[in-house]
């Protein structure tokens, strides 16, 4: 009786390489490879980078303009509190709110 296995003399098997044999066979694909592999990497750091500085600009232009606003409210509201003093016959509340504002400026 013949074996089940008979044709394994005749037919060479191709097993897989392993991943560092592979690289080895064909070393230039494969440092081409690393390299473009490194290059992506990089570029898409640098296009995150670029998009995130973008956005801190934005944040800082708005957060620029909220202080100005509220700047100009503190300035109205010293303005208004320093009228409404004036307006009082003794001034000790006039003297007192330029002595707060003062430390302020």
């Amino acid at each position: 009786m013949a074996s089940s296995g008979g044709g394994e003399g005749v037919r060479p098997t191709k097993r897989p390489l392993g991943f560092m044999k592979h690289a080895m066979a064909r070393k230039d694909s494969f440092i081409q490879w690393f390299a473009m592999t490194g290059i992506l990497l990089l570029s898409m750091r640098s296009l995150g980078q670029k998009y995130r500085i973008h956005s801190l600009q934005e944040e800082n232009y708005t957060l620029q303009e909220e202080h100005d606003l509220l700047a100009e409210r503190i300035n109205n509201i010293q303005r208004d509190l320093l009228h409404e003093a004036s307006e009082d016959s003794t001034g000790a509340f006039a003297s007192r709110l330029r002595l707060l504002f003062s430390d302020h400026h």
